[in-house]
């Protein structure tokens, strides 16, 4: 336990607001967090009044690097996590056991945590982390709010759901799957996106990234596995690069481990075609450029990427990650492809299949058109200041 770099207002200062944030394990977690915390400081300088901010989180997950980068205290509590099957006598395994009594441990931690920072609102944004805070906000009665930023309530937030004075979900489609008993204290929100990802210029990712090579009268497809990259979505991208760079631009952001490979491959690559790829480990600062020049994106479908394209209304391709949690990114592809908002490619995934998804989309700017506005109905780009509005609230009672 870490408190010693709390920052403390003076007790019963009016003037001050005190969140305790909760969640993490994953960027899916982390940055809407991030980004409600980043709204609501702005909001309340706006009225003169400071933040006071503790996350409480896990040593191993990505919120212990966040959120002291962003300045923002972190303390840390046990928590356990359950390992899932769909065997129910594997969920009683000796590892699931072993973390299930972790849990009361991090219940307890959080409480001394909470009762001591005297928060006006608990956040919890899911991951297993917030299962602990989100008891012992109950424990020490203060207003919780949750955020569930898929379309279905994630194990966390089941767990909380009927401890929580709001329920703030990502999706209209979110609240018949609420349990009857906690539907009254839902509101749709919508998932929290950094705002400069709205603010990307399509010249500054040509200079940035020296795109001199690229035919600006052909599309530009953006290839992302997410941070780390995904070795499915590179070999599919590969096998169909020579067609892919024939009819396109593509940007393929592919994660650390899998340049060396596919620089080898774009060597082979014949001269004009070569200068339309550009392969980067990792995008960074340049990223809302690098989306504001892309026509169509191929990606995973993690709830903050939906949130993302649907914003900013970009024809996508889905190749959803199979092992995610509950199946969430093949349930969110399709939601999106139903309503003609995107495609979505389930299942085995060969470059055939890529070409067929991707190939009308690259020959019709009506259809990007049509597929970018039905996209761009399903994107909340104000989801952040809904969420404040709803903190706010709560602790308003």
């Amino acid at each position: 336990m870490n408190n010693d770099h709390v920052h403390r207002s003076p007790a019963g200062s009016a003037r001050g607001f005190r969140l305790v944030v909760t969640g993490g394990g994953t960027g899916g977690h982390t940055y809407p967090a991030l980004t409600a915390v980043r709204t609501l400081q702005a909001r309340l300088a706006a009225e003169g009044r400071t933040l006071d901010v503790l996350w409480i989180g896990t040593e191993e997950g990505l919120e212990a690097r966040v959120a002291p980068a962003e300045g923002i205290a972190f303390t840390s509590v046990a928590t356990g996590k359950v390992r899932r099957s769909s065997n129910p006598l594997k969920m009683v395994s000796p590892a699931n056991v072993k973390d299930m009594a972790r849990v009361p441990l991090g219940v307890a931690q959080a409480r001394k945590v909470i009762a001591d920072f005297r928060p006006d609102v608990v956040l919890a944004t899911g991951g297993y982390v917030a299962v602990p805070a989100g008891l012992a906000a109950r424990l020490c009665r203060r207003p919780l709010v949750l955020h569930e930023q898929t379309v279905r309530l994630g194990l966390a937030n089941r767990k909380l759901a009927g401890s929580a004075t709001r329920i703030a979900v990502s999706s209209e489609s979110t609240l018949p799957l609420l349990p009857e008993a906690v539907r009254g204290a839902a509101v749709v929100t919508g998932n929290p996106i950094r705002p400069e990802v709205l603010a990307g210029h399509p010249e500054k990712a040509v200079g940035a990234l020296g795109l001199h090579g690229f035919d600006r009268r052909l599309p530009t497809v953006y290839v992302t596995g997410g941070a780390q990259g995904s070795q499915q979505i590179n070999g599919v991208v590969r096998d169909a690069l020579p067609w892919l760079l024939e009819r396109a631009n593509v940007i393929h952001q592919c994660g650390p481990a899998g340049v060396e490979e596919l620089r080898q491959y774009a060597a082979t690559l014949p001269a004009p075609s070569a200068g339309r790829y550009y392969l980067a480990g990792f995008v960074g600062a340049e990223l809302p450029d690098v989306f504001a020049l892309a026509d169509v994106v191929v990606s995973r479908s993690g709830a903050g990427t939906l949130a993302e394209l649907t914003a900013l209304g970009k024809p996508a391709v889905f190749i959803p990650l199979a092992s995610s949690a509950g199946n969430e990114q093949a349930h969110n592809a399709r939601h999106l492809e139903e309503a003609g908002a995107a495609v979505a490619l389930l299942g085995d995934v060969t470059a055939d299949r890529l070409r067929d998804a991707v190939g009308p989309l690259l020959t019709d700017p009506a259809l990007r058109e049509t597929m970018a506005e039905r996209a761009r109905t399903h994107g909340r780009p104000d989801a952040a200041d809904r969420l404040v509005d709803v903190i706010l609230s709560a602790a308003s009672g």
